[in-house]
């Protein structure tokens, strides 16, 4: 098994973009700890004979925990699965919590990576968020954290539209202000950078905030430009990009995400977390109060979908395309068939044609042109049975 993924339902606030599921009420965290640890222990028989790799602490914001909370989750973790001599154990966490205190504290706990959400360097940037962080928070954190951990990663978003202190709409960031960005992380010495472009999700406070004239709408073509600079920027630092979001330097990869998009197995636990053994895939219930009643019963509070062939097609065409693994040829082949490897080739011709797709040593892959637009390519490949 690859790893077990643990979701931290809790934020002090919400930033605009984010739809993952969370609570700005922490009354209920100490109870959500408890049903954690014994939703850990439930779910032990579905890893027998597997042995656990990485734990992710994701959410929400993890770093809202205390290091003694962590530490209690990682114990139960050890006393009830097998795990490798030497785990990747990642930490998601924001600049507001990462004190010199706090960051000495969690480099003596057993977490050896932090995930660090700064999103931007720029005021207006993160108030425009509403992150819980300023830009001062943001470098004073990482030239913390850098002393004590070796394996870092940071957050940062794209395609971002400036907005003035009225409210009013002015111009989409500019490429001079992304690059701006990049070199400020750059100079921290950071291994790992995940990168995204914003996007609008329906139920979100930036949604309404665009819908009401506040803040302007993100524009395709910006995205577009601030994604191949940071390309071109990174892979110059010595990065390798090896998923469409993700830079690491060589032996920097993150473990966790490289299994997700690899096919490998893993558990999520707590609301909304999802899991995945190969045949089929499940998902909490994403509902604080319904998940803590579940698990005090002794109910496991999820769904299951077995998965079709087409369906773990699908999965791979998306997962492959977007990173530098590709999509074997032969393994279409040899595990989904002819019929699916005619299809793939059929539905790839107009791609290969207009250079966004290429194919090397019988792998697919998205040309640096099609990079950007490899979700919307996988689409096109997708099996619709």
């Amino acid at each position: 098994m690859s790893g077990i993924y643990i979701h931290i339902p809790f934020c002090k606030q919400a930033c605009h973009y984010c739809d993952f599921h969370f609570s700005t009420s922490m009354k209920k965290k100490d109870e959500m700890v408890l049903a954690l640890a014994k939703e850990i222990q439930m779910r032990k028989n579905e890893s027998e004979n597997e042995v656990v790799e990485t734990i992710y602490f994701g959410g929400g914001t993890p770093s809202v925990l205390s290091s003694e909370q962590i530490n209690f989750l990682i114990a139960e973790i050890y006393n009830n699965y097998k795990v490798v001599d030497n785990p990747e154990i990642t930490l998601e966490a924001n600049p507001d919590d990462l004190s010199e205190e706090r960051i000495i504290e969690l480099s003596k706990s057993p977490i050896n990576r932090l995930s660090i959400g700064i999103q931007s360097f720029f005021e207006d940037d993160l108030k425009m968020m509403n992150r819980a962080h300023d830009a001062k928070e943001a470098k004073k954190c990482l030239e913390i954290a850098t002393k004590y951990f070796d394996n870092i990663s940071l957050d940062l978003i794209y395609g971002v539209p400036d907005s003035s202190q009225n409210g009013e709409q002015t111009q989409q960031m500019s490429n001079e202000k992304w690059k701006q960005n990049i070199e400020t992380a750059l100079s921290f010495g950071i291994p790992h950078i995940s990168s995204y472009a914003l996007t609008v999700e329906p139920k979100t406070a930036l949604n309404k905030l665009i819908q009401t004239g506040k803040i302007a709408e993100p524009k395709d073509e910006v995205a577009s430009a601030h994604f191949m600079i940071l390309v071109e920027t990174l892979e110059a630092n010595g990065f390798i990009h090896y998923e469409l979001s993700n830079f690491g330097k060589e032996n920097y990869f993150s473990k966790n995400n490289s299994a997700y998009w690899l096919g490998k197995k893993y558990i999520g636990i707590g609301p909304s977390a999802h899991s995945y053994d190969g045949i089929s895939r499940s998902w909490n219930i994403a509902n604080n109060p319904l998940y803590l009643k579940s698990i005090q019963e002794n109910q496991l509070p999820k769904e299951t979908e077995v998965l079709s062939v087409a369906d773990r097609y699908n999965e791979y065409i998306m997962t492959g395309l977007r990173t530098i693994w590709g999509v074997s040829l032969d393994r279409i082949q040899s595990e989904f068939g002819q019929i699916y490897f005619d299809y793939l080739l059929k539905q790839a011709q107009k791609f290969l044609a207009d250079g966004l797709l290429f194919i090397e040593n019988n792998i697919l892959k998205p040309t640096l042109k099609g990079k950007f637009l490899t979700d919307g390519i996988a689409s096109d490949l997708f099996y619709l049975s």
